[in-house]
């Protein structure tokens, strides 16, 4: 069955949104955003959310809410994507049935997600013992002391171990389900939901869930700051180093590295990568330049460089990103 992995694959269509009593109504929403929409007129494919549980009977959800169940957990046998939304109460038992539907599709192969204290339910379904995950940073230290043989992570937004994600709380959510949606179908769709959402397309999954602002900082260090990121962005194909970014907001590196860490929580030098990554992404799905040009275009300098950052970060190659992903491309001559 195909599943979603950091390889690109065919796409997948049908998606299961796991349902049972105390589930965020905040997480239910995301996932039927990003995949309950139909935004076929602008090139997204036409994906099948279906709201799966124990039974038909309608799933309370906190402030009134109900969510109808259109689907019974034997549907969860053709899904290729199951996603577990968080729960109101983290400690809330999921149902039996459901545990064992979680154990039975990831024994086949079938990529599962979870959002915020969603890692709770699965961790209950023994499916999270010896493997990295994360939930929202204020419940690390209960779902430590709760599942002791998870590999807890702390400083990420999202993480994947053996084909079963986990994310941080609430706008990491997000951010898991964009990136699921970018490694199935390309970072074009993924830019477009985002576009209609009007949120960030891209987010890196290392990136720090919450960030500290430990000390004072002016309007103008801000500025600084986001002025260099949109110059970054307009000259990504030009040898960008950290001390030439500092240099440009007025800071010494060492300042510079902090006050940038802290207002975005990642590093200047892996933000840089993860543009360049993106852009490289961007210009393989939309155009048919060659390969080099599009690793200069890209800042990366040579199309090796780049294809070692694509096997690290995607494991995949440019040329596989491109066949799997590529539209009907927009000819594009050197320049």
């Amino acid at each position: 069955m195909p599943s979603l992995s950091n390889t690109p694959s065919a796409p997948s269509h049908r998606i299961a949104l796991l349902a049972f009593p105390g589930i965020r109504a905040f997480d239910v929403s995301v996932i039927t955003e990003v995949w309950g929409a139909d935004r076929t007129d602008r090139g997204v494919p036409a994906f099948d959310l279906r709201r799966v549980a124990a039974d038909p009977a309608p799933v309370p959800m906190r402030g009134g809410l109900t969510l109808t169940p259109d689907r019974t957990l034997a549907w969860l046998d053709r899904a290729e994507l199951i996603l577990v939304p968080g729960l109101d109460d983290h400690t809330t038992p999921a149902p039996a049935p459901v545990l064992e539907a979680l154990r039975r599709a990831h024994a086949r192969g079938t990529t599962i997600a979870s959002l915020c204290g969603g890692a709770f339910t699965l961790a209950q379904a023994g499916l999270l013992d010896g493997r990295r995950a994360l939930t929202h940073w204020a419940l690390t230290d209960l779902f430590r002391a709760r599942h002791p043989r998870v590999r807890v992570e702390q400083d990420a937004l999202f993480v994947e171990d053996g084909n079963i994600w986990t994310s941080a709380g609430t706008a990491a959510g997000l951010d898991l389900c964009l990136h699921l949606v970018r490694i199935a179908h390309g970072a074009e769709t993924a830019a477009t939901i985002a576009r209609s959402m009007v949120t960030a397309p891209f987010r890196a999954g290392s990136q720090a869930q919450f960030i500290e602002h430990p000390t004072p900082r002016t309007d103008r260090d801000l500025d600084a700051l986001a002025d260099v990121r949109a110059y970054a962005l307009s000259h990504l194909h030009e040898p960008l180093t950290v001390p030439a970014l500092a240099e440009r907001a007025g800071m010494s590196p060492r300042s510079f590295a902090r006050h940038f860490t802290a207002a975005t929580g990642t590093t200047p030098r892996r933000w840089l990568l993860d543009q360049r990554i993106a852009t490289a992404q961007k210009l393989l799905e939309r155009t048919d330049l060659p390969m080099p040009e599009v690793a200069r275009r890209a800042g990366f300098g040579s199309e090796i460089t780049m294809r070692q950052h694509f096997a690290i970060r995607l494991t995949t190659s440019p040329r596989a990103y491109r066949a799997s992903f590529a539209a009907t491309p927009t000819p594009l001559h050197a320049s």
